[in-house]
C-alpha cells in the first residue's frame, strides 16, 4: 500500500476518533443534568456505550495502526517533532481511557463528577489535537 493511502486512512481514522473524543464528554455534561434512573439517563447510557464501542475504540485502534505504519514509512523515530507528536497521541489515548472509565461510572449510576469537570475535560482532546496537527504539518523542530 502506498504512503498516500496509509496517510489518507490515518487521517480518516483520526477524524473519527477525534469526533468521539470531542462528543463523549459533551454527552457526559448533558448526562449530569438528568435524574439517575430516568428515561433520559438510560438513553444517554446507550448513546455513550455505542459511541465508545462502535466508533471511538475502532477509530483509536486504526489511528494507532496507520500512524505506526506511517512512522515506519517516514522513519519518524529520527525526526524530533515526531517524538512530541507521539507524546500528544499517548496523552490522547490516556484521555480516551479516562473517558471509558467515566462512562462505566455513569453506566453503574455512580458518577460523582460535576458538569463543570466534564466541560473542562472536553477541552483536553482539543488542545492535544492542536498540538499533534501543528507538529505533523509545521514540523517546528
Amino acid at each position: 500500500m502506498s504512503y498516500e493511502w496509509v496517510k489518507a486512512l490515518h487521517v480518516l481514522s483520526i477524524i473519527a476518533w477525534m469526533a468521539g473524543l470531542l462528543y463523549l464528554p459533551r454527552l457526559f455534561v448533558y448526562h449530569c443534568q438528568v435524574d439517575v434512573g430516568s428515561a433520559q439517563s438510560e438513553l444517554f447510557k446507550v448513546m455513550e456505550r455505542r459511541l465508545l464501542r462502535a466508533i471511538m475504540n475502532p477509530a483509536m485502534i486504526a489511528s494507532w495502526i496507520f500512524g505506526l505504519w506511517l512512522m515506519v514509512l517516514i522513519e519518524g523515530w529520527a525526526l524530533p517533532w515526531f517524538h512530541a507528536k507521539l507524546l500528544a497521541v499517548v496523552l490522547m489515548t490516556a484521555a480516551h481511557m479516562a473517558m471509558a472509565r467515566w462512562r462505566k461510572d455513569f453506566e453503574a449510576d455512580r458518577n460523582r463528577r460535576t458538569e463543570r469537570f466534564y466541560r473542562i475535560a472536553n477541552e483536553v482532546p482539543t488542545v492535544l489535537m492542536l498540538a499533534a496537527v501543528i507538529l505533523a504539518i509545521v514540523e517546528p523542530f
